[in-house]
Order: structure tokens, then C-alpha cells, then sequence
């Protein structure tokens, strides 16, 4: 299900309770208006306004698939959607699908969107590798033409300067500054695992990255590793982190539930989070 935490009191969402169409979510963003979008599993999408839902799937909208993974919204509102049958924009009228057979997607399993500073929509997939869609046209980045490091792509962060922070399923994390590809693996670098799920960037500029082996902050220079030997981090498999107006640092893993970062140490919040498959 879907938990709102507002630091004291937490308010649960699931199947049984609300609108919420599948209790496994995959993906939420927050929109301009402060509606929250929902990808979920197996039931398509959700919005929640704080008090409606409204449920888009395969059956009552053009969404092309109901596994939902990522989500990310544009500068002009328009909802773009991963799903496990190709890329939707939803414009809240209409919808765009953009699949292997009539675009430049390489690959129809999407796992990561992020947007840049001039638009350009940059597409994590499960074995296409990365590509970027400008609006008209596609570029692909892969193993054999670029230097992403695996095909596999799971978390994609943009930073202040533009430079694209790309994860990977084996091949560690990539920064690719639209010519350069500079890779951080276990080989030559201080993150402690090749298996990146999760990257967020603070204000600072410092890197926050989910890994198989622990939470990794990397400031360009030094890394630091939190796991559950070093830290309160309750599970080395770090799969969501997002950072709030306050800086404290928000950690889905895999097992030990959901775990909040601040100056000072790791607090764990005993919440459950059940909704991702372990590879």
C-alpha cells in the first residue's frame, strides 16, 4: 500500500481502504498542484488529490500497460509513465504511447525517467540501455556505442551542472555530461556494491546512492558508505531514497523497511515495504 508520514502520525492507503487499485506501488510523484501520482504493480495508475482517486488503466485510458515503474512530470505538467509495454504521456486529456514499433525506444521495460533542463526526457530500460527523447528525436546510449556500463538501467538523478548520474544493474553508476562517461564501480571507486537502484542529489550537490550493499554518499571527491554493520541503516538493499525541504534523507529498502536520515545518525521508522521484487 501507499504511507503518509507527517513526522508524527502515519496514515496508511491500500485496496481495502481508498482507491489505491493495487496494493504494490512501484512509483509516485507529486505534481504542480500537489496531486500525487501512484504506479502501482499490477492495477495501472493513480491520482489522490487528498481526497479523490481517480485510476487510469489499460481498460478506461490509453495507458499501455498496468505494471507501472516510473513517473516523472515535465515543466508544462505533462505526466510521463514507464511501463513494462513502452513510454505514455498523459497531457490530463490525452494520451501518447511511444513503444519499440513506431519510436526510437529501445527497449518496451522502463524502469527510470528523469527530465533535464531543457526537456529532454532520459529513459532507463531493462535491457536497451538508456536513451534520451528530445520530443522529436531519440538518441540511444548502450554498452557497444557509448560507455554506459550495463544495459540495464534503474535510477537516473540529473544534477546542477546538467550532468546526467545514470545506475545500473552490474556495472555500477555512470555520469555522463552529454560527451564525457566517467563510471564508479566497486573496482575503482568507494561504492560498495554494482548494483545501483537509487540515486537522489541534495543541495548540497552530494550524491545519495541506493545500492546492494548499503547507502552511498559520494560528494565528487569522498565517498561515505552507511550499511548495517556501520549504521542504523536497517538493510543493506537501498532501493528508493528521496530527500526532503529539510534535508533528511528518506531510505525504502528492501527488508528493513523505511528508515529516515539526519544529521546525528539513522532513525528507523518500523514501516514494512513490501513492494519490490529482489534481483
Amino acid at each position: 500500500g501507499l504511507a503518509k508520514f507527517d513526522g508524527v502520525n502515519w496514515t496508511v492507503y491500500n485496496t481495502s481502504n481508498s482507491g489505491l487499485p493495487y496494493n504494490s506501488v512501484r512509483a509516485i510523484a507529486i505534481d504542480g498542484q500537489g496531486n500525487k501520482w501512484i504506479g502501482t504493480a499490477w492495477g495501472g495508475l493513480a491520482k489522490f488529490d487528498g481526497v479523490n482517486w481517480t485510476v487510469y488503466n489499460t481498460w478506461n485510458s490509453g495507458l499501455p500497460d498496468n505494471l507501472v515503474r516510473a513517473i516523472a512530470i515535465d515543466g508544462q505538467g505533462n505526466k510521463w509513465i514507464g511501463t513494462s509495454r513502452g513510454l505514455a504521456k498523459f497531457d490530463g486529456v490525452n494520451w501518447t504511447v511511444y513503444n519499440t514499433s513506431n519510436s526510437g525506444l529501445p527497449d518496451n521495460e522502463i524502469y527510470a525517467i528523469a527530465i533535464d533542463g531543457q526537456g529532454n526526457k532520459w529513459i532507463g530500460t531493462w535491457s536497451g540501455g538508456l536513451a534520451k527523447f528530445d520530443g522529436v528525436n531519440w538518441t540511444v546510449y548502450n554498452t557497444s556505442n557509448s560507455g554506459l556500463p550495463f544495459n540495464r538501467v534503474y535510477a537516473i538523478a540529473i544534477d546542477g551542472q546538467g550532468n546526467k548520474w545514470i545506475g545500473t544493474r552490474w556495472g555500477g553508476l555512470a555520469k555522463f555530461d552529454d560527451v564525457n562517461w566517467t563510471v564508479y564501480n566497486t573496482s575503482n571507486s568507494g561504492l560498495p556494491d554494482n548494483r545501483v537502484y537509487a540515486i537522489a542529489i541534495d543541495g548540497q550537490g552530494n550524491k545519495w546512492i541506493g545500492t546492494g550493499g548499503g547507502l552511498a554518499k559520494f560528494d565528487g571527491v569522498n565517498w561515505t558508505i552507511y550499511n548495517t554493520s556501520n549504521s542504523g541503516l536497517p538493510d543493506n538493499y537501498v532501493y528508493a531514497i528521496a530527500i526532503d525541504g529539510q534535508g533528511n534523507k528518506w531510505i525504502g529498502t528492501w527488508d528493513g523497511g523505511l528508515a529516515v536520515y539526519r544529521e546525528g545518525g539513522v532513525i528507523i521508522i518500523p514501516v514494512k515495504v513490501e513492494e519490490i521484487t529482489k534481483e
